[in-house]
């Protein structure tokens, strides 16, 4: 028990680095959190940095959700505690103890956790999201399209209860986290992939309005 725990804390304080601000700070771009979309995450780093940093914050934030699960295994984790540590390295990465609780959406590290589980749930909802991603060419929406349909996912690879309901509660919470993008969505002004000019973060957001006089408020 005191393993498993040590795992779930350990899983949330991996979640709570922030790759985006770690990014800029070793290449020498400006904070995230006051440029662009002010949100720490790949997308608004692709905006200030370009794609090598965003490439780099992405795959940051992949592995906070897939390291701590590969442990749990190796640990041989029950599929409770499995359960207990993906929820927990996903709330490090959206309330993050050590950049004030302010961190973002949340849809890499979600995926990271899904791949950690068991590969085949990761690649399937990976699959989902490019397919989407590549016929509606809008990156909130391939987001919350293959996180509605990730309970469904797991159900079919791993039919375990908790494991379900983890992912409802994690799927949930994205879904509250991109409300905005769902606003925009709904009337129609949600920027398409390859928009350099957008000013919403599909990957990570912090839930907080723009700074920028023109950037689009939530």
């Amino acid at each position: 028990m005191a393993v498993i725990l040590l795992l779930v804390v350990g899983a949330y304080l991996l979640g709570s680095i922030s790759s985006a601000i770690i990014v800029c700070r070793l290449m020498g771009l400006p904070d995230p959190r006051t440029q662009g979309s002010n949100n720490p995450g790949a997308t608004n780093m692709l905006r200030i940095g370009g794609k090598k940093p965003a490439a780099i914050t992405l795959l940051g934030d992949s592995l906070k959700g897939l390291v701590p699960m590969l442990i749990g295994h190796l640990l041989g984790a029950s599929p409770p505690a499995l359960a207990a540590t993906g929820l927990a390295a996903f709330l490090g990465h959206l309330y993050p103890l050590f950049f004030g609780f302010q961190g973002g959406k949340g849809v890499a590290t979600a995926l990271g956790v899904q791949l950690g589980l068991y590969w085949p749930i990761g690649a399937s909802v990976a699959a989902i999201w490019l397919f989407v991603a590549k016929v509606l060419k809008i990156s909130s929406a391939s987001a919350l399209i293959c996180m509605a349909l990730a309970p469904v996912v797991v159900w079919l690879f791993w039919p375990e209860p908790v494991l379900i309901w983890v992912q409802l509660l994690i799927s949930l919470i994205l879904f509250w986290r991109h409300r905005g993008n769902i606003r925009n969505l709904l009337s129609g002004s949600e920027d398409r992939i390859g928009n350099n000019d957008e000013t919403t973060d599909s990957v990570n957001e912090t839930g907080r309005a723009p700074r920028n006089e023109d950037a689009r408020q939530y």
